[in-house]
């Protein structure tokens, strides 16, 4: 009988933590469906023309380069980001550079290799090392037809995993590094990529207050990306954030073409004048900064030793 009461007590003990965790995760997760409430914001005569963007990590070893062309031919986005993209993505892609005149190309064989390509005209182009010299992140700064000039940063940091970093020390380095870099931009910033991480994990909220940029899935959705054939197992490990006078109207996944990751489409203008995103920015605090800087110098003394040629074996 003593076992039976025992037996009971454990058993609502459990039941009484798992409603707990319940809670916990549907207060944070929620934030990320359209339940949450967020203001809509107009387009107005003050604002930029539309434009629109691709962001997709193509996967290195994927030979299916006519479905991503026809892809890009499809939406005619006004720029797109490769990820995992190799000698041979950079050759297949050949054909889109008359539509995309203005180019930056970061070709590598280890999986972290990225290329941009646009319609808009590139003022100025830059790859970052920050915490290896194997891990590239690209800056890009460009000036619309109608007059606006914005930042784009494209992010690939490495995954923690058995195949590949023990530890997720240089990843985090690696992006709040970006963010460092972001926070002290003046212009409109776009940071898009492959995060290897969720929008809710410690130091992606750490990412978005030391940038002070903003995450559009809040109050949207998931757009979960990866893995791209299992809808039942897809984790949005493709973020985006951007500065306040960036206004997203429309954020979703694309059609998969061949790769383990779904392509980002999002369609977006600027508007200098209007401050209603102002409230949306959450910085970091003094003990959080000191976090940051700690895990920069930690990302790069990682020293993590990769390969310089990657093979699908």
């Amino acid at each position: 009988m003593g076992f039976l009461i025992e037996s009971s007590e454990y058993f609502l003990y459990y039941q009484g933590l798992l409603v707990l965790l319940f809670i916990h995760h549907s207060h944070t997760l929620i934030k990320y469906t359209p339940l949450y409430p967020v203001k809509k914001h107009r387009q107005r005569r003050v604002s930029s023309e539309k434009l629109h963007f691709i962001s997709a990590n193509v996967y290195q070893f994927n030979k299916e380069y006519n479905r991503f062309l026809g892809l890009i031919k499809k939406y005619s986005p006004d720029f797109f980001m490769t990820m995992e993209s190799n000698g041979d993505w950079e050759k297949a892609m050949r054909t889109l550079e008359e539509d995309y005149p203005y180019q930056h190309k970061v070709t590598l064989e280890n999986t972290y290799g990225m290329h941009f390509y646009s319609k808009v005209e590139i003022k100025h182009a830059e790859t970052h090392y920050f915490v290896a010299d194997d891990i590239p992140s690209i800056e890009i700064h460009m000036t619309t037809d109608d007059g606006f000039s914005f930042v784009f940063f494209g992010v690939h940091p490495p995954p923690p995993s058995p195949t590949e970093e023990e530890t997720s020390k240089e990843r985090d380095g690696d992006l709040l590094s970006t963010a460092q870099c972001v926070k002290d931009i003046q212009k409109p910033v776009i940071v898009v990529g492959d995060f290897n991480n969720v929008a809710w994990s410690k130091s992606s909220i750490l990412f978005r207050k030391t940038s002070h940029l903003i995450d559009p899935r809040i109050g949207h959705s998931f757009v979960s990306t990866f893995h791209a054939k299992y809808r039942l197992l897809r984790f949005p490990i493709d973020l985006m954030f951007h500065s306040e006078d960036i206004f997203i109207k429309d954020l979703k996944t694309l059609e998969n073409f061949g790769s383990d990751h779904l392509p980002v489409y999002c369609e977006f203008f600027i508007d200098h004048h209007n401050d209603e995103q102002e409230e949306l920015i959450e910085t970091a605090t003094s003990d959080e900064q000191t976090e940051a800087k700690k895990m920069i110098q930690e990302g790069i003394k990682e020293n993590a030793d990769r390969d310089t040629v990657v093979t699908e074996d």
